[in-house]
């Protein structure tokens, strides 16, 4: 089955299942997001969606990519970072859970059946206004639209102020965003985009308009250029760069890149005090250097840069 042909069944196997209130096309019941994500046995949102707990989304901000890489690649996700975007606020790091949604080429039947749905589901607006009445803060709206640049952006300052508002986070959009200053503005509106280009999304049939898109799924598994992303899963973006990790990584992710730097700044440390030479601590550390390591974590323990109970919970790991 080709790809398009696979996500357009997993959206209309939705339709089989969604309750009323949701019968709108590609929109996952709770009961298909469990099913999806079944290695999640922590909260989750009522629509289904892992809910990692805010204490580990804050934890991640300071993770590094090749951290969080390391981690998902010995789990065996080989498919989950993508680059080359064009970043608003590219000096700060977006991190939160994703909330999907996927447009494609737009199709004037298929189309028509998604509007009236949404009119008697109560929607209001255009169908790139459905997903953000959606967002839960922390949210990360993550947006499939092909890459589609002129006559593209769904989202310009009026959304993403909506988008803000609601979220009170940033984007990973896979297409052209508009009014670029409007979205400077806004602080921690930290987002990773295609492009940006001064046009509009047109998807007005009923005005007798030109009809660019169709939004054929929310809440769906979707993929962003190389990656593969479920709902639920939690963004880092950063340098360049965004990874989406599955939610039964992230604690091992950032408990990860917590040893690794408290590692980095003892091997520095130790390095330059001449205690050790750069062959014993680029190796394998020797039992007498990681007993050194387990006392230096003692001693520093209210010093460090990574929280005292977690210092503590490594500490407990390492007397094991």
């Amino acid at each position: 089955m080709n790809t398009l042909r696979l996500r357009l069944a997993v959206g209309l196997a939705a339709l089989g299942v969604v309750s009323s209130a949701l019968a709108q096309p590609g929109i996952l019941t709770r009961e298909l997001l469990i099913q999806y994500t079944p290695e999640w046995h922590g909260e989750r949102f009522a629509d289904g969606r892992p809910k990692v707990p805010e204490a580990i989304l804050q934890r991640m901000k300071s993770v590094t990519l090749e951290e969080a890489w390391a981690v998902l690649r010995t789990a065996g996700f080989t498919h989950e970072y993508e680059d080359g975007w064009f970043c608003i606020h590219p000096e700060k790091v977006l991190v939160g859970r994703a909330l999907t949604a996927q447009w494609l080429p737009g199709r004037p039947d298929i189309h028509k059946v998604i509007e009236a749905q949404g009119k008697k589901d109560g929607r209001i607006g255009g169908q790139n206004a459905w997903p953000v009445d959606m967002l839960q803060p922390g949210d990360v709206y993550v947006c499939d639209h092909f890459g589609l640049k002129e006559n593209g952006p769904s989202i310009g300052d009026n959304v993403g102020n909506a988008i803000y508002a609601k979220s009170h986070n940033g984007i990973v959009y896979d297409g052209a965003v508009r009014d670029i200053n409007g979205l400077k503005e806004l602080d921690d509106f930290i987002s990773f985009v295609r492009y940006y280009d001064p046009s509009h999304h047109f998807s007005n049939l009923s005005a007798g308009g030109q009809l660019n898109s169709t939004m054929i799924g929310i809440n769906i598994p979707i993929r962003i250029g190389h990656a593969t992303v479920i709902p639920g899963d939690v963004v880092l973006g950063r340098d360049g760069g965004v990874l989406f990790i599955p939610p039964q990584l992230a604690e091992r992710v950032v408990q990860y890149s917590e040893i690794t730097h408290l590692r980095d700044m003892f091997g520095h440390q130790r390095l330059r005090e001449g205690k050790y030479t750069a062959g014993q601590i680029d190796a394998a550390w020797s039992a007498p250097i990681e007993q050194d390591f387990t006392q230096w974590l003692r001693d520093n323990i209210d010093k460090l840069p990574v929280a005292k109970e977690q210092v503590e919970e490594i500490l407990k790991g390492r007397s094991r």
